[in-house]
């Protein structure tokens, strides 16, 4: 569970993370930035630990507190959103295999793979995905056996990029336009630091992987323990790997770098082959994560359909154990948006935007019904402070991340509804009762307005 936990976190952004923080912030601000979403992490992970051993009754996990706490339309929106997310992330991640592939086999007079849209990409893309949807077919066990193998083998280039780092690190380097002067007067440091927050966030989503799977654990504890375990070793990795850059290459210079950006950081330390170590170790790491996210993304309509939040359907399962329905309409969204990717231009960044945003409303959520969750039970130590910070976190990261994105990704939500009244249709009960129908509403007008302003050009 630690090996998922760790896998579904460590995946592509990593190595790109060098070139993200540069081109949005200094040194000072990437230190706040960690800082704040280290913090914010880690009462996340608290809650789900508490809310794992208070409510053992409780196997959806990120989906299924927003449903004990908020209602079946809100528990919906949470499982839709968090499976939109782990869709979208495992376009983001064939996309970045087939780009590092570009990296290495590209030439100026012949684009094969370019930037992971091509239509060569894209048909390597639709093999990959269609072989890892066969092995999670196999058998959930089966996947997290060969994710533990890839987990272990995408830590051994991460640990060589640190210790390389270390030992070229300078002082000077580190602290030159330590504020980012260079950023201009219109970017300041809290400008910077917001700057980071969807960055960091996206290389947080998968801190649920064990909540997500809980209802396979031996032990309810395991699943507390996997996660502030898999939290700790990823956020030390992302510290040391983006800091470390910072002082091997400057901020300005790092900025520019084409991504993977830390296989250029360790060209520049170790020559030719940096580049060769951080392409391999960047093609281990996203397949691993690949199926880690399959798992996850495959889960969360199976889960929800056992919630009577997704049609009954869903629920169905292979003698393995496999969500196969489930599986396939994650399978088929992901083949449907890796054409749309090829044929609109997508990049990794756009992906990691939107798939970043997607996953905001069921953090909060988690963080809201901790709180709710220690008012109603008159609890006001640990579980009160755990709630009342990670609800102010989920905040922040939603004011963070701009109202363009969470327009947007309302518009995505809208689709979802035809699930969700069909679950209702299916079980005879009236699909919108009491606040649902304003939240519905509500949803409904902040999807038109994100036509409008798509329409428009200003998104």
């Amino acid at each position: 569970m630690t090996a998922l936990v760790i896998g579904s976190m460590i995946g592509a952004g990593v190595f790109s993370l060098p070139q993200n923080m540069a081109a949005v912030a200094s040194p000072a601000a990437v230190m706040i930035g960690w800082g704040i979403t280290g913090l914010g992490m880690i009462f996340l992970a608290l809650a789900f630990q508490h809310l794992s051993q208070l409510k053992p009754e409780i196997e959806s996990g990120v989906f299924g507190y927003a449903q004990a706490g908020f209602g079946d339309f809100i528990g919906f929106c949470s499982a839709w959103g968090y499976w939109l997310s782990a869709m979208l992330a495992n376009v983001s991640y064939l996309v970045i295999v087939f780009s590092t592939l570009g990296m290495f086999f590209d030439q100026p007079d012949m684009v094969l793979f370019g930037e992971g849209n091509t239509w060569l990409a894209v048909a390597g893309s639709s093999v990959l995905l269609w072989l890892v949807h066969a092995l999670v077919l196999r058998g959930v066990q089966t996947a997290a056996v060969i994710n533990m193998v890839t987990t272990i083998a995408k830590l051994i280039p991460l640990i060589m990029f640190i210790l390389c780092a270390l030992i070229a690190f300078k002082w000077d380097t580190f602290v030159w336009d330590f504020t980012g002067l260079h950023f201009g007067e219109q970017h300041s440091l809290l400008s910077q630091v917001k700057s980071t927050m969807l960055i960091t966030v996206w290389v947080f989503i998968g801190i649920e992987g064990a909540v997500v799977v809980s209802s396979r654990a031996r032990h309810r504890k395991d699943i507390g323990r996997a996660t502030i375990l898999g939290l700790l070793t990823a956020l030390s990795i992302y510290v040391l790997v983006t800091l470390l850059s910072m002082g091997v290459i400057s901020t300005e210079e790092l900025a520019t770098y084409q991504n993977p950006s830390m296989a250029q950081v360790l060209t520049h330390i170790l020559g030719p082959w940096g580049g060769i170590i951080i392409g391999c170790g960047l093609l281990i790491s996203v397949c691993g994560a690949f199926l880690s996210w399959t798992v996850l993304a495959s889960e969360a309509p199976y889960l929800a359909a056992k919630d009577n939040m997704f049609p009954k359907s869903y629920t169905r399962q292979n003698e393995a154990g496999s969500p196969v329905k489930a599986l396939l309409l994650t399978s088929c969204c992901i083949q449907v948006s890796l054409f749309f990717v090829m044929f609109a231009g997508g990049t990794y960044d756009t992906l990691l935007a939107v798939a970043s945003e997607m996953i905001l409303v069921p953090y909060f959520l988690v963080g809201a019904y901790t709180l709710r969750l220690a008012i109603e039970t008159n609890n006001r130590g640990s579980l009160l402070f755990i709630g009342s910070c990670a609800s102010l976190y989920g905040l922040w990261l939603l004011y963070a991340s701009g109202l363009n994105y969470l327009l947007l990704s309302a518009l995505l939500y809208l689709p979802g509804l035809y699930f969700y009244s069909k679950a209702k249709r299916e079980q005879g009960v009236k699909i919108f009762v009491g606040k649902e129908k304003a939240a519905a509403s509500l949803l409904t007008v902040a999807a038109c307005l994100a036509v409008g302003m798509l329409w428009q050009g200003i998104l």
